[in-house]
């Protein structure tokens, strides 16, 4: 059962829905394509997806790490998914 602040949000979002434009909806489609970190979350994705926290074994450790300012701009420069760039940059140079 929803929450009542969470039935609300629902129910205020989807009748936000209405009000987006076809030139609004096109927008928002062409910037979904265009960003590299989206997924389609079809059917399958909702059915494989597992729920709460992975495995000690794959679970990541949040460090404290002190990085030059072009190098932080760098991966930022990317968009979304920097801290991950970095780490699987990481792994590229310690040949994991």
């Amino acid at each position: 059962m929803l929450k009542t602040s969470d039935a609300n949000a629902r129910r205020r979002a989807l009748a936000s829905l209405d009000t987006i434009s076809a030139e609004e909806d096109a927008a928002i489609n062409a910037g979904i394509a265009a960003d590299p970190d989206t997924v389609e979350l079809d059917d399958a994705w909702f059915k494989g997806a597992k729920r709460g926290r992975p495995p000690a074994a794959k679970r990541k450790q949040a460090v404290n790490l002190r990085l030059d300012p072009d190098v932080l701009a760098h991966f930022k420069a990317e968009g979304p998914g920097w801290q991950s760039r970095i780490n699987e940059a990481l792994r590229k140079v310690a040949g994991l």
